[in-house]
Order: structure tokens, then sequence, then C-alpha cells
């Protein structure tokens, strides 16, 4: 039935092209933007999940710099700890060199060589800093910081409860000078500067000629001062505590080559995460373009075709007026 008062024709085309219009817009808008959930209207949980996503992956970029951070501080630690090693080489063999010798003058000839080493052992130590921190240069106080802690994650539990994990390298095993230790030899103070067990001198205080050699009271194993030292004993004394300092800057080394390994494997583990959670944000609210282009191209027809219903639904209304013509 025909009628002058409601075109149902023109209201259904009119209904159908604005639905094929919203859908349309919805398909430009994903294109454009490459998501199909780009707002909380689009897909409530979908867009919560992914944001939350989206903001702890922002904490494991921050993480991935801490973690690079830390692994050039090590770096240059352990290259200053392996530099160390080499200088303290050097001047073990230099001490045995002047055990070896009763000249006074070939021992201070030695002498100026061990002079020189402890001088490049302090050069070594001050530069082995990076952004300020030097892990063989730290202070043995008790207000001061006792090791050095890398980030390395970032957990959200239940309840949003947020935790960091860390690696920590104690400087206890790394320290060689503490910068507040004077030049007489402190216990307690850094591997290099403290008090040696058996010599009661540190190894940069080492002085091999005269009164510096007489000054030395050596000491047995458990510690007892011996009592009619000879100067075999006072050599011995010495190189026994290079020997023991050797071996705890050994132990440092290792540690610092132990936290770079660390560092390096959470390193590729964090970049791996990150890279899942990307991921799997994007199967949330990533738009597929292939199924959007080709839904893009139906809608399109469906609109022109949407357009050309509604303009014969319309031009019915005409057909109305024909009829009263003469």
């Amino acid at each position: 039935m025909s009628s002058i008062n409601t075109n149902a024709s023109a209201m259904t085309a009119l209904q159908t092209l604005a639905a094929t219009n919203k859908n349309l817009s919805t398909t430009q808008g994903r294109i454009a933007t490459g998501m199909r959930v780009a707002e909380a209207s689009d897909n409530a949980a979908y867009w919560s999940i992914a944001t939350t996503m989206r903001s702890d992956n922002k904490a494991n970029s921050v993480v991935q710099d801490a973690l690079g951070l830390g692994a050039a501080k090590v770096d240059t630690a352990y290259a200053g700890m392996k530099s160390a090693i080499e200088v303290v080489d050097k001047i073990k063999e230099k001490v045995l060199l002047a055990k070896a010798t009763d000249s006074a003058t070939e021992r201070a000839k030695i002498q100026s060589e061990i002079t020189t080493y402890q001088a490049q052992l302090k050069d070594n130590i001050a530069g082995a800093s990076y952004a300020g921190s030097n892990l063989l240069k730290t202070g043995a106080a008790a207000a001061d910081p006792t090791k050095l802690s890398v980030i390395t994650s970032y957990n959200r539990g239940t309840g949003n409860a947020v935790t960091t994990g860390t690696i920590d390298i104690a400087f206890a095993n790394t320290r060689l000078i503490d910068p507040a230790a004077t030049g007489t030899p402190v216990v307690g103070a850094g591997i290099l500067d403290k008090a040696g067990s058996r010599s009661d001198v540190s190894i940069l205080n080492i002085n091999i000629t005269g009164t510096n050699l007489s000054s030395i009271a050596p000491k047995d194993a458990g510690g007892t001062a011996i009592a009619t030292p000879t100067e075999a004993d006072k050599f011995d004394a010495l190189l026994t505590d290079i020997e023991s300092a050797l071996s705890s800057m050994a132990t440092g080394a290792a540690e610092l080559g132990a936290a770079k390994a660390r560092i390096d494997l959470q390193k590729d583990f964090v970049s791996k995460l990150s890279d899942s959670i990307d991921r799997g944000v994007g199967q949330l609210v990533d738009a597929d373009m292939n199924k959007e282009s080709t839904r893009l191209q139906a809608l399109q027809v469906q609109q022109q075709l949407g357009i050309q219903a509604l303009s014969i639904a319309n031009s019915n209304t005409q057909s109305i007026m024909s009829l009263f013509r003469g």
C-alpha cells in the first residue's frame, strides 16, 4: 500500500544505510589506527587488559635500561679488577726478586718499580668508574652502602602488589680501596689498603728497603708474632699477604663475572618477555588488516546500494503525485 504520510520503504532504506555508514566508519577507524579495540567503548575487558599490560611493558623497558646500566658498571669494575690483579702479580714478582738479592742498591731499584706499580694501581682503580659508580673504591664504614643492586624484573602480584627483583653485588668482595682510609693500613678497609694478616703491611704500602723492611713484624699462621724473625721471614710474610690479596681479588673478579653473566641472561629474558607481551596485546586489540580491507570494500558497495535504494524509495512519492496530474 502506498501512503503519502508514511514511506515505509524509505524508512527501511534509511535505517539500512545508517547501519552501513556506522559499520563503514568503524572499519575505516580500524584501518586508520590498526586497532580493533582503540577505546574502552570498543571492548572494555580487552582494553583494560591491554592498558595494564602496556603499562607493565613500559616498566620492563625501564628494567632493560637498568640492566644495561648495571652491566656497564660491572663490566668496568671487572676490567679494573683484572688490571689490578695483573699489577699485583708484578708487585709479587718484584718482592720475590728482592728476597733473592741482598744488595741494598738492587733493592732500591726494585722498590722504585714497586712504587710505580702502586701508583698505577691507584690510578687504575680510580679510573674504573662508570656513571659515578666505582665498585672497586667504596667505603667500609657502617653508614656506607654495602652492595650494588641492579633491578632485574618488575612483578605485579595479587591486588596489584608490585615487587622488583635484583642482582646484588657485595662491595666487601670487590672493594680494593676505601677512600676514607689513610696512608696507614686499616683493618676492614679495602683488599689493597688494609693490613695484611702476616706482615701488617698493605699492598699499597710495601717497601722492601732499609728500615721499612726492618719494621715488619711477621706473624705465624696462627697470628702470633715471630719472636726473632729473619729477613726471609719478613719477605715470606709479605708474599703471603700478597697471595691472600690476590686470592681475594680473584674472588671479587669471579663475583663480577658471575653477576655480568646473570645480567646478560636477564637482559635477554626481559627483551623476549617484552616482545611476548607486545604480541599478546596485539592479539587482543590489533585489527586484521586483510579482513578489514575486504570488509571496507564490501561496505562501500553496500553504501552505494543503500543510497540507490533510498533514492528509489523516495521516488515512490513522486509516483503517487503523478496520479493527480491531468
